[in-house]
């Protein structure tokens, strides 16, 4: 059987070392963002015609010496806060390094990735849109390898929704409910319901009254305005009092920069283009979506999740549970077009109005 490109990819220098020494062999390869300068002599030895090297730091007579026997390389960018050629999702503590230094959320890797893009994202410069499109794609294949045969349920809503409120904890619960009923949980990754979602997947493993206690260390920041420190500070002071949640994902963008990640979410895939990360977010969630309130932002993601189901563009059509009937039936009378497009298709039967969590929880497992 021929090898996947996911049995090519080399994402560890462990796993550089177990295929070197199994088969002397990098031939057809792809070896993504592994540091390879204590690797000069291994590299030397084996045949690397077809690889290619992606952000692998490598001694430069290294780098020479394989180019000249068939591989291709592609450097790392020195001087860039992001690595466009990872082979992983990122980790809230990644993001969020140098949070406790003097220069607080500003000092990290997270706000600094936003700095470069909001330079260089008018200016024209195809090899900045070049590096934004390759760390994208590289993002997008991490994210397809987590997921693989995982039951993804996507929960949308709001950034506004505060800790403390009602709404925010009904979210935190649903996520919870979800995670043990053994669905991953993906958000949006930013604040309010998709935090609050991504923290009931943290919860999950917990017995006894662990959220009830987090909610109410949270509400003590309740909004990461005016200070995304303090916000963001309560979060891991939680993550530390319960280390060892459970995962979940967070699919956040630096277009909406003033808007940072959750840090409950374990695994996050963070992108550049908005449009790519909500049309993956929407497409992964492969056992359906649930929408809580929210505004324009949710309302759009509801008829970009709609507009697939109606065509069957992607198969057959997933779940879609809307909830809060006074909110979709008054204040943004969405449900009603959505019904109205449904009505006589496949779809018609995937989708559904709920007024609470613990009625949407039931709804996606009635659904799928």
């Amino acid at each position: 059987m021929p090898a996947t490109t996911s049995d090519r990819e080399i994402e560890t220098l462990a796993e550089f070392d177990e295929v070197v020494a199994a088969r002397a062999t990098l031939a057809g390869h792809r070896v993504q963002a592994v540091d390879l300068t204590t690797r000069t002599e291994r590299l030397h030895r084996a045949e690397v015609e077809g690889a290619i090297f992606l952000g692998c730091p490598m001694d430069p007579q290294a780098a020479a010496d394989v180019r000249a026997r068939g591989a291709l390389v592609f450097p790392p960018v020195p001087g860039l806060p992001f690595d466009p050629y990872r082979g992983r999702l990122y980790a809230p503590a990644e993001l969020f390094e140098g949070l406790s230094s003097e220069g607080g959320y500003a000092a990290t890797p997270d706000a600094r990735a936003y700095e470069w893009f909001q330079r260089t994202k008018a200016d024209g410069d195809v090899f900045a849109s070049m590096l934004r499109a390759v760390h994208d794609d590289s993002v997008s294949d991490a994210l397809d390898e987590l997921l693989v045969g995982d039951r993804v349920v996507g929960v949308m809503g709001g950034h506004a929704m505060a800790r403390g409120t009602e709404a925010y904890e009904g979210a935190a619960r649903l996520g919870r409910t979800l995670a043990r009923a053994g669905f991953s949980v993906a958000t949006g990754g930013g604040p309010g319901a998709m935090e609050a979602a991504n923290l009931g997947a943290y919860a999950a493993p917990f017995a006894g009254p662990m959220l009830d206690d987090a909610l109410q260390l949270l509400a003590k920041s309740p909004s990461f305005t005016p200070s995304i420190t303090d916000w963001a500070d309560a979060a891991f002071a939680v993550r530390e009092r319960w280390p060892g949640g459970g995962p979940s994902v967070g699919i956040p963008t630096w277009f909406y920069g003033h808007e940072p990640p959750n840090a409950f979410a374990e695994h996050i895939a963070k992108y550049f283009a908005n449009a790519t990360r909500e049309d993956g977010l929407l497409a992964r969630s492969n056992a359906g979506v649930i929408f809580l309130p929210g505004a324009a932002g949710t309302v759009q993601e509801i008829f970009d999740n709609a507009t697939p189901n109606y065509y069957e563009s992607r198969g057959e059509p997933t779940p879609m549970v809307l909830v809060d009937r006074a909110h979709w039936t008054e204040r943004l009378p969405t449900w009603p077009l959505l019904q109205a497009l449904a009505r006589e298709r496949s779809m018609e039967d995937r989708i559904a109005l709920v007024d609470t969590v613990e009625e949407a929880g039931r709804a996606i497992e009635r659904l799928g």
